[in-house]
């Protein structure tokens, strides 16, 4: 099962999530979300756990406590909507209707 952890620091490895999580059980892998032109952490990662009592523990646990002078957000990871959206802004000219 995955975990979305959020409000992350900037200067959080994936090693340091790996360790933060690991005392609640076996972490699969651990994937922090990075800027594809910078290559600089966008401040949310994903951590994949195989027992979902483990996933349950450290959510409750993990939740809303301090890591690296952040206050992070833990939850069940949601499936990812494929709503078909362009991202929301109009790429054409400013022409009449």
């Amino acid at each position: 099962m995955t975990i979305y952890v959020g409000n992350l620091s900037y200067q959080a490895s994936e090693q340091d999530l790996s360790n933060l999580f690991s005392p609640y059980g076996e972490v699969s892998s651990v994937k922090i979300v990075k800027d594809m032109e910078t290559g600089r952490s966008r401040g949310f990662a994903f951590v994949e756990m195989e027992d979902d009592s483990s996933v349950d523990r450290a959510i409750e646990e993990l939740h809303e406590t301090e890591f690296l002078d952040r206050t992070l957000i833990v939850n069940k990871a949601r499936p990812k909507s494929n709503n078909g959206g362009g991202g929301g802004f109009n790429r054409g000219g400013g022409g009449r209707y």
